[in-house]
């Protein structure tokens, strides 16, 4: 839980600052003094300083160096009813995540703190992860998340046995280290583990690629040539991007998942492998069945383990232990929180290759720490719009309280009611929802 220090020379303020702090679950205490936050501090570990410019004694900018001397991790705000550029600036320079000028919404005081909590967070999480095994870290694939974890789980029952896996999910999804999890953790580990790229090769030579040939089987076939099939033998042939196999290709693959035997092309001579097949796709196989791009029985020969990867938008929570895996194998210094929050509000379409990508540009810009100016415009630049969450304003126009409305009203079934959720889920105080609930007449008990 964030733990937070109010200070501030008048005890009525302290206290309607604390009222509103505990109604948003952030509880808090406070003190009327410099120099007895100083005390304060120095005997309760504090994530959170909140303090007034102007006090008797030790006013904020001295409190401020003194909390950044004896408590560096800890964050301050200041608060002035006299701010100028110049106080800002010198809050800021000397360490001050934010200022906020007097008179202010106590709404407006919550959302920056938990602004600050939440980079907190971050921070601690992205040093948590240096010291975390499995759970973060499972045969190369990163993330702690439940949907990975449910993946990590799915690549053990699946090393236990030799039943095809099919592994789906978006380009850039990681499909490949599932691949090489499950080989790794399989008692064919010991064995080769051959990959074929089947989009990458056209149709003759990926035949060929796939099943060898016989001296003089073609133009140029000078000798006999071992096929990937017969380099696995023994271990796992990972066939990724197979929806990219011609129609043609697909039958002879059947043949030998179905006999675990193949002819070399221009051979007469049966060739018997003893093979696990893993293969992988970011198309729909079920789709491409019904229009007779892809083989039926060839689809249910392969779909008898399958694994289905999340994008990486659906598994947010990830993106701090990936960019410090990034990070560390960068000659960069590391990363502020600034971009670390832009990458994590971004919406990935190319998925971990992309993050991956992003991070590896940033370090070779950056002159040590990656800050957000590093980053590549476009997730510089990105913003939370409305179309990205499936929604164009319409050509006639929309009246922006029912928007609003409907938008509360979906929260909060997505929620099943529960309200703290519903806020969470639009990005707003639980007594903002509530005012506007109660301004758009939505029933509380709803």
């Amino acid at each position: 839980m964030t733990r937070i220090l109010i200070v501030d020379n008048e005890e009525k303020f302290c206290r309607v600052i604390q009222a509103a702090l505990d109604l948003e679950d952030l509880p808090a205490d406070y003190v009327t003094s410099g120099e007895a936050a100083l005390e304060y501090l120095d005997a309760h570990p504090t994530d959170i300083v909140v303090s007034d410019l102007r006090m008797d004694g030790m006013n904020g900018l001295a409190l401020l160096d003194a909390v950044k001397e004896r408590h560096p991790d800890t964050e301050m705000m200041i608060m002035t009813a006299y701010a100028s550029q110049k106080t800002a600036v010198d809050a800021l320079r000397k360490g001050a995540y934010d200022y906020l000028i007097k008179p202010f919404e106590m709404e407006e005081l919550v959302h920056r703190i938990g602004r600050i909590a939440g980079q907190r967070q971050l921070e601690m999480e992205n040093e948590r992860l240096k010291g975390e095994e499995e759970q973060v870290f499972f045969r190369k694939i990163i993330g702690r998340s439940k949907k990975m974890q449910e993946i990590y789980r799915l690549i053990r029952k699946g090393s236990d046995n030799d039943a095809t896996a099919l592994i789906l999910g978006e380009s850039g999804t990681g499909k490949e280290l599932v691949a090489i999890a499950i080989h790794d953790s399989s008692p064919r580990a010991a064995k080769p583990l051959v990959t074929v790229n089947c989009a990458a090769l056209p149709e003759n030579l990926l035949e060929s690629e796939l099943f060898g040939f016989e001296k003089g089987a073609f133009t140029g076939a000078t000798q006999r040539r071992i096929g990937k099939f017969e380099q696995a033998n023994g271990g796992t042939i990972f066939l990724d991007e197979i929806g990219d196999m011609s129609l043609a290709t697909q039958a002879k693959l059947l043949r030998v998942l179905q006999n675990r035997e193949l002819y070399r092309l221009g051979g007469s001579e049966k060739v018997v492998v003893d093979v696990r097949i893993v293969a992988a796709t970011h198309q729909d196989l079920e789709t491409m069945v019904a229009e007779g791009r892809f083989r039926n029985d060839l689809y249910y020969r392969l779909n008898v383990f399958p694994i289905t990867l999340p994008p990486l938008r659906e598994r947010k929570e990830d993106i701090p232990a990936l960019v410090h895996h990034f990070v560390e194998a960068s000659p960069s210094r590391g990363i502020d929180r600034v971009a670390l929050a832009l990458l994590m509000d971004y919406h990935w379409p190319g998925n971990v290759r992309e993050l991956q990508n992003a991070i590896e540009r940033a370090a070779i810009i950056s002159s040590g720490m990656i800050t957000a100016a590093d980053l590549p415009p476009h997730i510089r630049q990105a913003e939370p719009a409305v179309d990205g969450y499936g929604y164009e304003l319409p050509e006639e126009g929309i009246h922006l309280d029912d928007f609003e409305r409907e938008l509360i009203r979906q929260a909060i079934r997505r929620a099943d009611g529960n309200k703290t959720r519903a806020a969470e889920l639009l990005g707003i105080t639980r007594r903002r929802l509530y005012s506007m609930m109660e301004r758009f007449g939505i029933d509380p008990g709803a």
